[in-house]
């Protein structure tokens, strides 16, 4: 990864840290996305913000066993659960939630307007 920055020096945000934190806290999409993963708003815009400030951090990752995870109240999904999840990603379906899916949107059955390549249907 290329830097412009001397080492030790921050890269982070370029505005007051209060300001975005204020934004970020009433912004419904922060709220959205916190409430997603299971965070209280206030603990995930400070995590926010403490990637912000250090665009060179990288995220830490732990892996645990299915054992710690089932003492630890969680389910570990299956090979099969694994594999679907998988599959759907080739296949390009994933966000698409059960949300949407009751929606009923339908995409249009055509074009609204007129074709490019001539066509009177």
């Amino acid at each position: 990864m290329a830097q412009d920055t001397p080492p030790g020096k921050k890269r982070g945000l370029s505005r007051p840290i209060e300001v975005v934190r204020a934004e970020l806290l009433k912004d419904p999409d922060t709220k959205r996305i916190a409430k997603a993963v299971g965070m209280e708003l206030e603990p995930y815009v400070e995590l926010v913000l403490e990637y912000a400030q250090d665009k060179d951090k990288q995220p830490v990752l732990h892996v645990v066993s299915d054992e710690e995870l089932r003492a630890n109240g969680f389910t570990p999904p299956t090979a099969e659960d694994v594999a679907k999840v998988l599959s759907a990603a080739a296949k390009g379906e994933l966000g698409v939630n059960q949300e949407f899916e009751k929606s009923d949107f339908q995409a249009s059955a055509g074009p609204k307007g007129p074709s490019l390549s001539g066509d009177k249907e």
